[in-house]
């Protein structure tokens, strides 16, 4: 590489207000994060104006914390990448303006990322990626497997049908009247329990790589109807336990038949859910017994950041995708290929 390329990227599209630095695609200059969690917490899940309200006080914040700390000028940076969406409307709005604002005051290519594809590319700031190689991307509000032949090609193999993963986890942990965000909480009451309540396992038709979670969500709740008809506590550990072996199992069985079928080169796990312990350990153990290379993200870098679209966003920039001054933030944005 001839010269340095420094990507200034930008992630809005939640309830996390972020900004980073990132070199050449791979390594992080700086990664500042506004979280919101607290906000929203009383809620018991975000409130899209709220978090709007949110990223309209802290992005000039974040944006100057990251120049800042990656002690760069905006002179010396090569673009700006964005999330232009999926996400909330009303925060998505917030990141892309203020992104177009910076990209023409400096005179600066603006590059719009799709949020998926940045927690793709989250791994690339850890690992170098092999193709052909298969993601899964499990989140609050996604669960997906996706293929991919070289960089930005992106076939969806399977998705959800219904609840994301991180959404059912969050709708189990309300019943459990656990504080939002809810994943890392069943996540830490599975882990405590000695019993696990049998939930059924969503399979759908033979040979499908979609996911569907709302009947999982269904059985628990069912089963704390029940239980409290019949005058009994629930114990939550081993609903959470039980709840979280059905996610984990579905989700690791069917990662592990679509790399076998595809005969991909590397295994790659993005998203919120991500962080989960259990699936982490399930997946982990599953692809070295498989000797098939798997890697996932620190937890950092599994949530919400901006490092992550100036990943994704660097590699669009070598590719020629630019956007212009017309970017608008795209709620319902599908994950297309750049090549």
């Amino acid at each position: 590489m001839n010269e340095d390329i420094f990507v200034l990227g930008i992630e809005t599209s939640c309830d996390e207000t972020a900004a980073s630095v990132v070199k050449n695609g791979k390594e992080i200059i700086s990664n500042v994060v506004a979280s919101q969690i607290e906000s929203h917490k009383r809620f018991g899940g975000v409130v899209p104006e709220i978090a709007s309200r949110h990223h309209v006080e802290q992005i000039t914040i974040v944006i100057e914390e990251a120049l800042q700390q990656a002690n760069l000028a905006p002179a010396e940076l090569s673009a700006v990448a964005v999330t232009e969406g999926p996400g909330l409307v009303g925060a998505l709005l917030v990141g892309v303006n203020a992104a177009k604002a910076f990209a023409f005051a400096h005179g600066l290519p603006l590059v719009g990322v799709h949020h998926i594809a940045g927690h793709i590319y989250a791994n690339r700031l850890e690992q170098e990626m092999e193709f052909p190689l298969l993601s899964l991307v499990i989140s609050g509000g996604h669960t997906e497997l996706i293929l991919m032949k070289e960089h930005g090609d992106f076939t969806v193999i399977g998705e959800t049908r219904d609840d994301a993963a991180g959404e059912a986890y969050d709708k189990v942990a309300r019943t459990l009247n656990l504080p939002y965000p809810g994943g890392p909480h069943i996540d830490r009451l599975a882990h405590q329990s000695v019993e696990a309540v049998d939930f059924p396992r969503v399979w759908l038709e033979e040979g499908s790589y979609d996911f569907s979670f709302s009947g999982l969500k269904s059985a628990v709740l069912n089963y704390m109807h029940n239980m409290k008809q019949r005058g009994e506590t629930p114990v939550p550990e081993a609903v959470a336990a039980g709840f979280q072996n059905s996610v984990v199992e579905v989700v690791t069985a069917k990662t592990l038949r679509a790399a076998r079928e595809f005969g991909v080169k590397q295994v790659i796990a993005a998203g919120g859910v991500a962080a989960n312990k259990g699936l982490r350990k399930s997946l982990t153990e599953t692809f070295e017994k498989e000797n098939i290379p798997f890697f996932i993200p620190p937890l950092p870098l599994c949530t919400d950041n901006a490092a992550m679209i100036a990943a994704a966003g660097t590699v669009m920039y070598e590719k020629g995708l630019i956007g212009d001054m017309a970017m608008n933030g795209r709620p319902g944005m599908p994950l297309s290929s750049w090549i």
